[in-house]
């Protein structure tokens, strides 16, 4: 369940402090809160891998799993105190700021094609367009 996402090029934040590193690091962050669900394992990881296949993406990818991390989970969760706790749950942080969210509920209505679909209209909206190569 783990490695779905890590084959993705989606990095596993597994404490408070890598979660705070990768936020740190600047640009814009997808967050997953990874989970043992049949919709994480049948729509929302396999969305995440299209998504990331979109021209414009986040500059870093990263994961928690709940009830795996559970320090990282409850790190992230407070970060997203405006949203209400939620997994498989996907956010866009900015600068160390949430700015989008799609939550369990938008997740378990949808197949992996639309979830991507949502990923990358927000990848869109919140993340910058990688320079052409010369």
């Amino acid at each position: 369940m783990r490695t779905e996402l890590t084959r993705f090029g989606v990095e596993e934040t597994r404490t408070p402090e890598d979660v705070d590193r990768l936020l740190a690091s600047g640009g814009t962050v997808m967050m997953v809160v990874n989970s043992i669900c049949g919709c994480a394992a049948g729509r929302a990881r396999p969305a995440v891998g299209m998504a990331l296949q979109h021209s414009v993406k986040p500059t870093k990818s990263a994961t928690v799993f709940a009830g795996g991390d559970e320090a990282a989970v409850a790190h992230v969760r407070a970060l997203l105190k405006d949203y209400p706790p939620s997994s498989p749950s996907i956010a866009l942080f900015q600068d160390g700021k949430p700015v989008h969210m799609i939550h369990r509920h938008e997740i378990e209505r949808r197949d992996a094609g639309q979830i991507a679909a949502l990923l990358t209209e927000a990848f869109d909206k919140f993340c910058v367009p990688a320079s052409p190569r010369a």
